[in-house]
């Protein structure tokens, strides 16, 4: 099962045929996604699940109905166990970019965190989860598929943010601070936060 992202409304991906009453069910061989997204942008479908037999097929399938644009990110780590935020479009984000041609997935994910934040030192701990969402690029929609990895870094200096980005804060938050941040994040941005994180705990 896959979940694509349309803003913070997820398109689900599966080999069943029906999932829950509450979805409109279609075959993605035939579906006509350009259009359902646009209901979806306008808040008139919030629950459309898209399936096929063979699981492999299903990306397949909608990759060539949405073009897609690869990326990497980071999941950052310092020696305190904060994480380190990005904030864009009045949203806390994680850091991460478009894949350049000749990079290794792992090279894009480092270069992006570096770039968006001016950390030093970074360290892939990881891979964690591949992450899917619609976005709109000269007019067009597009698929970003976004390979995100668990890092560490003990650099202790400056952060600035890549204003030419629309990054306008660079920060480290510990867990209390995180969870605050996550309330106005994106839906895929919490997937790659256990349900556990979300328990209360000591963090001031």
């Amino acid at each position: 099962m896959y979940k694509v992202f349309v803003n913070d409304v997820p398109i689900i991906l599966s080999t069943d045929k029906v999932i829950d009453h509450r979805y409109l069910s279609l075959p993605i061989k035939g579906a006509k996604i350009k259009q359902l997204i646009k209901q979806i942008e306008k808040g008139e479908l919030r629950h459309l699940h898209l399936y096929h037999k063979k699981e492999h097929k299903l990306l397949k399938h909608l990759k060539r109905k949405l073009k897609p644009i690869v990326a990497g990110g980071g999941k950052v780590f310092n020696q305190h166990g904060e994480i380190l935020f990005i904030y864009r479009n009045k949203k806390w984000d994680l850091p991460k970019g478009k894949m350049e041609k000749g990079e290794t997935i792992e090279d894009t994910a480092i270069r992006e965190v570096e770039e968006e934040t001016l950390v030093e030192g970074l360290q892939i701990v990881k891979p964690l989860e591949i992450t899917y969402h619609v976005m709109k690029r000269k007019g067009k929609y597009r698929l970003k598929i976004t390979h995100w990895y668990e890092m560490y870094t003990e650099y202790d200096g400056t952060l600035i943010p890549q204003r030419q980005e629309g990054i306008t804060r660079v920060k480290w938050k510990n867990k209390k601070k995180a969870i605050k941040a996550l309330q106005k994040s994106y839906a895929n941005i919490k997937l790659l936060f256990t349900e556990d994180y979300f328990t209360p705990s000591d963090d001031k």
